[in-house]
């Protein structure tokens, strides 16, 4: 057997990366590893049904003078690297070729390069800039009174138009509203306990503190409101982290990796304090949570701090799935949630912690659960640009078709603005439900 196929069948890995080198951000370095990647993208094609960079990518090369990568003028390079948002699908599912694999090819991460070369020399545009900028947006469209009249302009039509010309926002992209207050006051921040000690065979502790996320305190805080009062259903006792600010994944997908690390600064050492008073860290929206879980820690690998908080955070289903594992999760529902149609979120699934949102709504009896692991194309700003909305509403088309084609009570993701965005797609005016809220119908509570 050889070396080639024997890496294939090992665990994948991932490299830590090093941003901060001068060969990360040497261009012509770049382009080399760019050209030997898309070359061997280009022999093997398996990824093409994911997202829109592989289509790209091979229509450029089938459509050159020698139909291979070389005849692919290099600034066309920047057009696959556009259609890439990261979701780490083909990593994580698809490519087998990533390391230990002597090829060694980690596709999403040198899409993040390409990215974070191009802003450090080009900067981004200013509506990207703003996108990206959810703490101050949502600080000032979330201000009493403001909130109103933004979420009003975001239901007028000639607006949204008038919007879509000025600042490139698809004026039929789903754009949430705004909220006042904010879900970190509207529940209660409770003190900080005394230290813990770990139970042996128990590897949860009982005691969560809520990453609340920019999209959850400032959009739709129900969400927060539900998975509190599920996780208080389950005695688990809930506090909220006290300064909290974006965890950065819009920055990362930006290429700002320079903001990202002013955000690391400022949330890991209140989240690190709070795993040591005996707190395990729980977010609700997948991105946030593979942020610190996973791209932290690749950008950081030397940070304890980080290393610490990315043992202690969980998925809230991953979370509830190991307190269940323990004996210790409520199986006592209600009622039953009849047909589930539940939308697995690029992001969680690249946490490799397996189906636990489908596992759990298992548990309610007479709920039958019909899962989709397809992205549903939104990832953020991807999904509301002007020049990119048309291409994701085309990839979420496959979950668009599988909802409409089951009629289901509910539907959903775990990705609540994938959900909305998927809701955009049907077009019939139903409203998803998040799974943890389904969950806390199910409880009754």
């Amino acid at each position: 057997m050889s070396t080639a196929r024997e890496g294939s069948l090992q665990a994948p890995v991932r490299h830590p990366i090093d941003w901060q080198s001068r060969d990360f951000k040497d261009e012509e370095k770049l382009f080399a590893e760019l050209e030997r990647v898309f070359d061997y993208c280009h022999g093997c094609r398996r990824c093409v049904s994911l997202c829109d960079s592989f289509p790209t990518l091979f229509d450029l090369v089938d459509e050159s003078e020698t139909m291979e990568v070389d005849g692919v003028a290099k600034e066309d390079y920047w057009k696959v690297v556009d259609q890439c948002f990261l979701c780490d699908l083909c990593y994580m599912t698809k490519c087998p070729y990533v390391p230990p694999h002597e090829w060694n090819i980690d596709f999403p991460h040198l899409m993040l390069r390409a990215k974070a070369i191009r802003f450090e020399k080009q900067g981004a545009p200013v509506r990207d800039k703003l996108l990206t900028s959810t703490d101050a947006v949502g600080k000032m469209a979330g201000l009493p009174g403001v909130s109103i009249v933004v979420n009003a302009a975001n239901r007028s039509k000639p607006l949204r138009k008038a919007l879509q010309k000025v600042a490139g926002i698809h004026a039929d992209a789903r754009i949430p509203p705004y909220q006042s207050p904010p879900l970190r006051k509207r529940i209660s921040k409770r003190p900080a306990l005394a230290s813990s000690e770990a139970v042996p065979g128990i590897r949860t502790r009982g005691k969560v503190a809520l990453f609340a996320t920019c999209y959850v305190n400032r959009n739709e805080s129900v969400l927060g409101e539900d998975l509190v009062a599920v996780l208080g259903h389950n005695n688990i006792a809930v506090t909220i982290a006290q300064d909290e600010h974006c965890c950065g994944m819009p920055k990362l997908e930006l290429g700002d990796l320079a903001s990202v690390q002013k955000a690391k600064e400022r949330n890991i050492p209140q989240l690190a304090q709070l795993v040591d008073q005996g707190w395990d860290l729980l977010a609700l929206v997948p991105s946030c949570v593979l942020m610190f879980k996973q791209e932290l820690p690749l950008l950081f690998p030397n940070d304890e701090s980080v290393r610490k908080v990315a043992e202690a955070f969980f998925d809230p289903f991953e979370y509830l799935m190991l307190r269940h594992s323990e004996g210790l999760m409520v199986t006592e529902f209600f009622q039953s949630l009849g047909s589930v149609v539940y939308h697995a979120s690029c992001h969680q699934r690249v946490q490799n912690i397996g189906p636990k949102t489908r596992e759990a709504l298992n548990l309610v009896p007479d709920t039958q659960v019909t899962m989709i692991e397809r992205c549903s194309g939104h990832d953020g700003t991807y999904g509301v640009k002007v020049e990119t909305f048309e291409k994701a509403m085309k990839i979420a088309r496959p979950v668009i078709k599988g909802i409409r084609k089951a009629s289901p009570d509910h539907y959903g993701s775990d990705c609540p603005i994938a959900g909305h965005h998927l809701a955009n797609g049907i077009g019939d005016g139903s409203v998803p439900k998040h799974p943890i809220s389904l969950l806390r119908k199910a409880y009754g509570i």
